[in-house]
């Protein structure tokens, strides 16, 4: 069994809301998407982040998916993926697959191929995109606490995983892998 962690927390403040609050132009919430790319990826369970405006980002979260909420969300993204790390027990399997609700263009696609790098509860791997470490990240259970103890601020777990021999999948090839930290105009948009 693999656990999606997605990870919704934030302020969003350059966006100008909370991002799990975000919606494309046609209605589709960043939220209830990025939920689908886990379960299309291969993760039978998800387990959702939240802490700007959790209250009303909860009314999104999709059926089935387990909520947490990060109270000290606003210290950094690190505060999020260490809740959501401390959450995950014994029935979310060897794997969880770390992601960000703001990846407009990962697809379900991307998530498979870094899935497909686990090999058992000492996993690490994270997707590249030409060569530069973005998201999902592969974490094997054995990586779940000492990741979320050893992170801190905004970096995330960037220094953990270049300590720990994290391996590289390249997905350059499927998606750009690129944040969305401002709304973007019609004409900025990747085309589905």
């Amino acid at each position: 069994m693999t656990t999606g962690l997605l990870l919704a927390a934030g302020g969003g403040s350059r966006m100008g809301r909370p991002k799990a609050l975000v919606r494309d132009d046609d209605g589709t919430s960043w939220l209830v998407r990025s939920a689908a790319v886990l379960r299309d990826g291969g993760c039978s369970r998800v387990v959702v982040v939240l802490g700007a405006a959790a209250d009303e980002a909860r009314q999104l979260v999709p059926e089935g998916c387990r909520v947490v909420v990060a109270d000290d969300w606003a210290s950094g993204m690190a505060a999020s993926l260490s809740t959501g790390l401390t959450a995950l027990g014994p029935d979310d399997g060897d794997v969880a697959v770390v992601t960000l609700v703001d990846l407009p263009d990962v697809s379900a696609d991307v998530v498979r191929r870094v899935l497909a790098a686990a090999s058992g509860p000492g996993s690490l791997a994270r997707a590249v995109y030409a060569g530069r470490p973005g998201h999902p990240v592969l974490m094997g259970r054995h990586h779940w606490t000492p990741a979320a103890t050893a992170v801190s601020g905004d970096e995330g777990a960037k220094a953990y995983l270049h300590e720990h021999g994290c391996a590289a999948v390249e997905c350059g090839d499927l998606a750009t892998g690129r944040d969305v930290d401002a709304r973007p105009t019609p004409d900025q948009q990747r085309p589905d």
